[in-house]
């Protein structure tokens, strides 16, 4: 397997970009690692804000703990269930993450329902633990798109742009992402055939970047419990339903042509917006909130 990867047009040559390594005879894939890196640094992140909100820092991490699991059972569990042709004939590869196959929303949905459990456990306030917990979703989403990277998934379209990326097509996860456009613009670079993609993992990993941002810088002056939650779910939202009409390895809802990343997302984006008018109308207009988050 050849694995350089190239981005032309901003000349840039990535050699030796492996999608796993060796560490005394162990296979470590780093689609894995970084994923794993993700959690632990968004744990960290969401102690931190938990701590600054007056919380204690061992119930949240009790609940991390659990939102974890059940987000990583819940993103395969959405994977597995739109791309069943692909587990259907051997369902001991449903245990096998190691090659990708984690679909956020799925991941979404499992860490929403465990966190409404361990909340109530907790006797925490769901939506003001959602608005702490979102700053770190969002830190695990940024870094969780570079496993796409090193994995040769997740892409767009043909490209021939500024971001244009080239990948060998022997390094391709599945063929069934490479569309006839691709094919019929194929590079060859020392003996190699490239396809010339879009960089969606880039895209959404900048997106949710400047997503943190925006709600890091606001998070002391929210007005009500769950504006940092909606507020993600919309600019969330948003983003996913452009990058996703890029991608060519979109899940489709069954016996349809729709994707359904973009109509999950455009649900989140109207759910969102409305939930955002509703509770904003219903707060006082200052000092409602019962804990001190200065």
């Amino acid at each position: 397997m050849t694995d350089t990867i190239i981005f032309p047009n901003l000349h840039i040559t990535l050699d030796h970009v492996g999608k796993t390594f060796t560490v005394f005879g162990f296979e470590i894939a780093y689609y894995g690692l970084i994923i794993a890196i993700g959690m632990v640094l968004a744990v960290a992140l969401i102690l931190k804000e938990a701590k600054r909100c007056g919380f204690s820092e061992e119930d949240w991490l009790d609940v991390c703990i659990v939102v974890i699991i059940f987000a990583v059972i819940g993103a395969r569990l959405y994977y597995v269930a739109f791309s069943w042709d692909l587990y259907k004939d051997d369902l001991w590869s449903i245990l096998n993450i190691r090659q990708g196959g984690l679909a956020i929303y799925g991941g979404v949905i499992g860490g929403i329902l465990a966190g409404l459990v361990m909340a109530k456990i907790k006797k925490i306030n769901f939506l003001e633990g959602a608005d702490i917990a979102v700053l770190g979703l969002l830190v695990g989403q940024i870094l969780g798109r570079w496993g796409n990277f090193f994995n040769r998934e997740a892409f767009g379209q043909y490209n021939d742009g500024l971001f244009a990326m080239l990948l060998p097509m022997d390094a391709i996860r599945s063929m069934d992402d490479v569309t006839s456009e691709m094919l019929a613009n194929v590079q060859l670079i020392d003996g190699v055939r490239y396809i010339s993609v879009t960089p969606t993992f880039l895209y959404e990993s900048l997106w949710n970047l400047g997503l943190l941002l925006i709600l890091f810088a606001i998070r002391k002056k929210k007005l009500f419990h769950g504006q940092q939650f909606f507020l993600y779910l919309f600019g969330y939202g948003v983003g996913r339903f452009w990058i996703e009409s890029l991608r060519t390895d979109q899940l489709i809802l069954w016996n349809t042509n729709i994707a359904v990343s973009q109509a999950l997302a455009a649900v989140l984006v109207v759910f969102s917006a409305i939930s955002l008018i509703v509770l904003y109308r219903r707060q006082k207009p200052k000092g409602f909130l019962n804990r001190t988050t200065e």
